[in-house]
């Protein structure tokens, strides 16, 4: 299933129905009087968050959802029938915005949470309603009141406890795939990551945690270059980030200050949130190369820098227990 966290569509809630002018008419009633009903309620229009979902595709599909008139009131004082509430179901994680992106109108970031977006339309009085002890034959009734429409945006950031961070072939997806059940490409070529992926970590049977892995940033990714910045509000809500560095690379103190410029241009709290530092690929590197380059890297982040190698899986049990510890330690204190 093709992924896709950005989507505009138009939201109609119904129609209130009318009211209707009509009187009792019986054979042995000789002032039967107004008993026209009133309209009924029109439509509403409702966004819910469900845990089966995990992309804003369908939206790609269908964009434009209207919900019913409401029924038109009868005589004998019959009200009309109220119409069905239209329910929208989104992934857990979506945000919905107005149309010129700037407002948040809801943050459907719980399973089973509910926003009302568009209310239905009151439905309009009958003449029935308007009768009184000086009028009491009135010809009067209410059309119903219109209901609400806009167009919204629709943005989803993944729910994850940890974001994976780094340089194009740092190794992110790799690590994904030896830590978790997620199976994503790995290719030696730059951004074959083109959209977040998920992955679940199993430590122990009380011990777990969601990892996302965002496709790589470059120098300028703010600015829109390489795939621009996009995928980070998928980390958002992340409790801690994994910084993956290619030790392989060469320069891996001018890596992490790319990925860290990226994050403070992109805002958003990103750099602030905790960082573990990883230095990737140390089966491909010599002793000496590791002991350099890890001095190096922690003299200038002023952190412990962890080694690991992805492709061996070698300190991958070690980093994934310092994300859970982190990770529970965060969530106590959120």
């Amino acid at each position: 299933m093709k992924f896709l966290d950005q989507a505009k569509i138009y939201v109609k809630s119904g129609d209130g129905g009318d009211g209707v002018i009509a009187f009792r008419r019986e054979k042995y009633i000789e002032f039967g009087g107004p008993d026209g009903g009133n309209g009924g309620r029109g439509g509403d229009i409702v966004f819910e968050a469900v845990a089966n979902l995990n992309t804003l595709i369908d939206f790609r599909y269908t964009q434009h959802f209207r919900a019913r008139k409401g029924g038109n009131g009868a005589g004998s004082d019959r009200t009309g029938a109220g119409a069905p509430t239209v329910r929208i179901q989104v992934p857990i994680g979506t945000q919905i915005f107005d149309d010129e992106r700037e407002v948040m109108l809801a943050d459907l970031d719980a399973p089973g949470k509910t926003v009302l977006l568009c209310r239905g339309g009151d439905g309009g009085f009958g003449n029935a309603s308007f009768k009184t002890s000086t009028n009491r034959a009135p010809r009067r009734a209410d059309k119903g009141w219109p209901g609400e429409e806009r167009w919204v945006w629709l943005r989803l950031k993944l729910i994850a406890d940890a974001g994976l961070i780094g340089l194009p072939n740092a190794g992110k997806s790799t690590f994904l795939s030896v830590a978790s059940a997620a199976r994503p490409k790995i290719a030696d070529y730059p951004f074959t990551t083109l959209h977040p992926q998920l992955g679940v970590v199993r430590l122990s049977m009380s011990e777990e945690f969601v990892l996302a892995d965002i496709p790589g940033l470059i120098e300028g990714a703010h600015e829109g270059a390489g795939l621009g910045d996009r995928f980070l509000g998928h980390v958002e809500r992340c409790a801690v980030l994994l910084h993956l560095i290619d030790g392989a690379a060469g320069n891996v103190v001018q890596a992490w200050r790319t990925i860290r410029t990226e994050l403070s241009s992109y805002g958003g709290g990103l750099a602030e949130k905790p960082e573990l530092i990883a230095l990737n690929k140390t089966d491909a590197m010599s002793p000496q190369e590791i002991s350099q380059r890890k001095r190096a890297l922690e003299k200038a982040t002023g952190n412990p820098v962890l080694l690991l190698s992805a492709a061996t899986q070698g300190g991958v049990a070690e980093v994934l227990r310092a994300l859970q510890d982190r990770i529970t330690a965060e969530r106590a204190t959120a």
